[in-house]
């Protein structure tokens, strides 16, 4: 009998059966340029990695194919990357190995890290812990990893995705609040075919968590689509996410 959450199991699961589906992207951001997010937005519109990271110790939440990790490396990081599927973990094994880059990988959960306290000058996760974990668990984690000053920055959905959004089908956000805001956390879903486990709050109870644990608010961004139309991605089309925030992302210090 596993001692772990629910939660993580049935994602786990999910992300394990999906993995295969993650390949491809995880391949261009490897060799691409630094973006984030589903709209791709670039690192110099929001400055989420500090330009030169030599010497710093570095921690992805959730690190998925690894390629944020490898980004962080390239700015003369050390990175560890943990992540809850064992399937998503080998991809990012390969290509460690293809592009001759040294990053330690860990099967776990962002909820427990084996690492003792203050052993990170830096934490991130695009989306993983950022969405897959409870945040009443995960922050309190990367603020014990973290040395004091240290930074965590996570981008993922914004609650504005999950109020106007059917969470047992595949649509994308609407125009119609379908969920209550307050008293947003833990979010259930099946579609019939998956289902999985997310986690949002309102924007006021992260900052009262982020207060509560030890954490200052330095930026943060609600992420605009760059361009109009009828493509969806994932959850929004761009004509809802160029007039409403679809992604949201956190910049902290901890004190």
């Amino acid at each position: 009998m596993s001692d772990l959450p629910d939660y993580v199991l049935t994602n786990r699961e999910h992300w394990d059966k999906w993995a295969h589906a993650w390949v491809e992207s995880g391949e261009r951001n490897w060799t691409g340029p630094v973006s984030w997010g589903m709209w791709g937005i670039p690192e110099e519109e929001l400055h989420l990695l500090p330009n030169d990271m030599t010497g710093m110790r570095t921690i992805e939440l959730g690190c998925g194919t690894g390629y944020v990790s490898a980004w962080m490396i390239r700015r003369g990081a050390d990175a560890v990357g943990i992540d809850n599927s064992e399937q998503q973990l080998a991809t990012a094994r390969r290509l460690a190995d293809e592009h001759g880059v040294q990053l330690e990988l860990i099967h776990g959960n962002a909820e427990t890290v084996p690492f003792p306290d203050e052993s990170f000058d830096f934490a991130i996760s695009e989306y993983g812990a950022a969405i897959w974990a409870d945040p009443y668990v995960w922050i309190p984690e990367a603020h014990r990893l973290l040395r004091p000053g240290g930074r965590l920055v996570f981008l993922g959905n914004h609650p504005f995705v999950m109020l106007t959004q059917d969470w047992s089908a595949d649509d994308p956000a609407t125009l119609q609040l379908m969920n209550p805001y307050f008293g947003m956390h833990r979010i259930d879903w099946d579609d019939g075919d998956d289902r999985g486990t997310e986690f949002n709050l309102p924007i006021s109870d992260w900052m009262r968590l982020f207060d509560d644990v030890g954490f200052d608010v330095v930026a943060y961004h609600e992420l605009q689509a760059p361009h109009r139309g009828s493509e969806v991605r994932f959850f929004a089309t761009a004509d809802w996410s160029n007039d409403y925030p679809s992604e949201q992302v956190w910049n902290l210090r901890k004190r």
